[in-house]
């Protein structure tokens, strides 16, 4: 048994974990954290994608020793105290969630995406490669995304702007 320490969602965590346990599964079944998602469990599908230090990664490919030291962000960390996130507020204004299963994942890619600056159409559909998503067609996904940059770039939001359908 190894012990670690990190930070998830701003609250400092210690446990004692075996070598071999992957993070997805500390996160949710230790920490009770169950908006971390596990689909393939190879890393493909994005479900179980939280920010690591900052970047995205597959919780699911990572063993929980790998955590100790770093912080750790989880989709529950999104949500402030006065509500939701922006991020979430787009996604829900356009309808960017059917059944959720691979929103987590793709909430967490956005935000290091929307992070670093106000990204290309091309950017976000790139980045929206490393999920699956069977429900949406990704267009309101991308729309979301896309009101959320062009609003912290400070830019008037156009009705309409990024649900042609041009996403995945």
């Amino acid at each position: 048994m190894i012990e670690v320490a990190f930070t998830v969602d701003g609250r400092s965590v210690r446990e004692t974990v075996e070598p071999r346990l992957l993070l997805s599964d500390l996160l949710r079944h230790r920490l009770g954290l169950t908006g971390t998602h596990v689909g393939c469990e190879h890393g493909v599908c994005g479900a179980c994608t939280i920010l690591v230090d900052g970047r995205s990664a597959r919780s699911c490919l990572m063993l929980a020793v790998q955590a100790d030291g770093r912080e750790l962000r989880t989709v529950h960390g999104l949500a402030g105290p006065d509500g939701l996130s922006p991020l979430q507020e787009a996604f829900h204004r356009h309808h960017a969630l059917q059944c959720g299963f691979c929103t987590p994942g793709i909430l967490m890619s956005a935000t290091e995406l929307l992070a670093r600056g106000t990204p290309t159409r091309e950017q976000v559909v790139d980045v929206l490669s490393g999920h699956l998503c069977r429900c949406t067609g990704y267009a309101p996904i991308v729309a979301a995304i896309e009101e959320v940059a062009t609003l912290a770039a400070g830019e008037e939001v156009v009705e309409g702007t990024g649900d042609d359908g041009g996403g995945r």
